[in-house]
């Protein structure tokens, strides 16, 4: 199967790499200068590259699309894919914002193969992909791409209902909400909020979610009984939770605290320190 990656920044090298691994020819396209070299040597010179998008998809059976994150960019390169492009053949857009029904009436010839494919960073470790049609997309576009999202060993979540950031960056946002809310206030610095988290619910999410965890800590009653007995008190909280403004003097301290909480340790270790524990949380939940 061949499958086409177009943009090989840091989301569609990680692409290239799972695709690559799991034994697809891999075309990409990029038209940043030095890309190519910077891809082979993230991913090793197995994939092929050129620097035309409508040559990297003219013979593609999938194509995961990681252009920029604004819609007119989108658009236009959409538009050269969906003319290069056989019908059948999925267009998958990893934005982590845009509106596959926006995003698709940049592909007037088929918007119907056009869907949303979002990873999590890194695509090659983290098993999760938001599948998100939009209010044209085929039925037969969805199941394909769930079907080789699968077939690459991710775990493909189809959204019901398209929502700005989909699912998962949704509940991101509003644990950061909190967070900077937090710090605004100076009631915890960020090395605060983030030990809070890695070595507290955190563990837990990792390996049943949120709500399921919850459901544990409810004893023999589960979730119904946590509900029962802490559900005024959560209201209590939600009813306290900041209201945040990322005005300059926020950024600043946010950016200067996390330079304070990682201090001397190098991006590529604290990289590589991050993709063993994914790695080692992925290994012990195989139970599953």
């Amino acid at each position: 199967m061949k499958v086409a990656v177009v943009g090989t920044g840091v989301i569609g090298a990680s692409w290239a790499t799972l695709f690559l691994a799991h034994g697809h020819d891999v075309v990409a396209t990029d038209p940043a200068p030095g890309a190519e070299e910077r891809l082979v040597a993230a991913v090793g010179d197995r994939v092929a590259f050129t620097d035309d998008p409508a040559a990297a998809v003219a013979d593609a059976d999938f194509v995961q699309e990681n252009g920029p994150e604004r819609l007119e960019v989108k658009h236009e390169l959409l538009a050269v894919l969906d003319a290069a492009t056989r019908p059948e053949v999925v267009i998958a857009s990893s934005s982590s914002m845009l509106r596959p029904t926006d995003l698709a009436r940049g592909a007037p010839r088929h918007p119907e193969r056009v869907l949303v494919g979002h990873p999590f960073n890194p695509p090659h470790l983290v098993p999760l992909v938001e599948v998100v049609p939009g209010e044209g997309t085929s039925t037969g576009a969805v199941d394909a791409a769930m079907a080789f999202y699968r077939s690459v060993g991710r775990t493909p979540l189809l959204l019901r209902a398209e929502l700005p950031g989909h699912l998962a960056n949704r509940l991101q946002a509003a644990l950061w909400r909190e967070a900077y809310s937090l710090v605004a206030r100076g009631v915890a610095t960020v090395a605060d909020v983030d030990t809070a988290i890695t070595e507290g619910p955190g563990l837990r999410w990792a390996a049943l979610g949120p709500i399921t965890g919850q459901h544990l800590s409810g004893g023999a009653g589960g979730l119904a009984h946590v509900l029962e007995h802490l559900g005024p008190g959560t209201e209590a909280l939600w009813d306290d939770l900041g209201t945040v403004t990322m005005t300059p003097e926020l950024a600043d301290r946010l950016v200067t605290q996390v330079h304070d909480a990682v201090g001397d340790a190098d991006a590529s270790d604290l990289l590589a320190r991050r993709d063993a524990v994914i790695t080692a949380a992925l290994d012990a939940r195989r139970f599953r």
